[in-house]
């Protein structure tokens, strides 16, 4: 059976780069994309449906593994028209006195918005953006949530001191195969030769060099056992190796 690799991924990430540079580097493994909702993505890893995928944090359990890759500027959904639109960036007080939706499916780790909650909740995001359009609320998500949903109606402005959404790439930890990694240098931005992750092959080892002798020059080398070196074992020079005093040259008589 043709190999192939599955991928998952959640709202608001675009694997799309990733996806080319594996068709380049491996055009014979099919890649087919999965698309799985931030609360069902670690799920469909756990069950098989995909072999990696781009994941929101934090990941539940420890038999998935992840990679954190980069984290999501938080921005605030409202009408084009909204008093806020005139302004580069709102913080969280700024919105006290707005209804913020909260809706279920929401990807910040937080127990609740800021602002006046709403009477209920919306389903989804692409709910709760059909009612920032029909001047419910405003909305506040991930800046990836807001471009998905971009209506032209519509605009969003940064939003500082509020949890931000960090995207990571998982799999199943047991189920780490060649393919993972080749994958996981892929996004890691490894080269087509680079021999991290996946085991090389003995046989496209590059051959090893000979190492060289050390050049002897004025290496001092050791004396070989037994043998007189002209100095005493105490580091005297006027004895030899026996242990007998050095007899120099006998003076002419006059």
């Amino acid at each position: 059976m043709t190999p192939s690799f599955r991928l998952a991924y959640v709202p608001g990430v675009t694997p799309t780069k990733w996806v080319r540079i594996w068709n380049e580097r491996l055009p014979d493994i099919p890649l087919a994309l999965v698309a799985a909702s931030a609360a069902e993505a670690c799920g469909v890893l756990r069950g098989g449906g995909a072999d990696a995928g781009f994941v929101r944090l934090p990941v539940d359990g420890t038999d998935l593994s992840a990679i954190p890759l980069y984290t999501e500027t938080t921005v605030v959904v409202i009408p084009k028209d909204h008093v806020i639109a005139a302004v580069e960036e709102v913080t969280a007080v700024d919105l006290a006195d707005e209804i913020v939706l909260h809706p279920l499916d929401d990807v910040l780790d937080w127990e609740g918005p800021p602002g006046r909650p709403a009477f209920e909740r919306p389903a989804t995001t692409a709910d709760a953006v059909e009612l920032v359009a029909a001047g419910v609320g405003l909305l506040v998500v991930p800046q990836s949530l807001a471009r998905l949903h971009h209506r032209k109606d519509l605009t969003y402005r940064t939003i500082t001191d509020v949890p931000q959404s960090r995207v990571a790439l998982s799999w199943p930890e047991e189920r780490t195969t060649d393919l993972v990694e080749d994958f996981i240098g892929i996004v890691r931005g490894r080269t087509v030769n680079s021999s991290r992750g996946r085991r090389p092959d003995p046989a496209d080892a590059p051959a090893q060099p000979k190492k060289k002798r050390p050049a002897t020059g004025g290496a001092q080398r050791k004396p070989v056992a037994g043998k007189a070196t002209g100095k005493s074992p105490r580091g005297g020079s006027g004895r030899t190796a026996g242990g007998g005093a050095k007899r120099g040259k006998p003076r002419r008589r006059s």
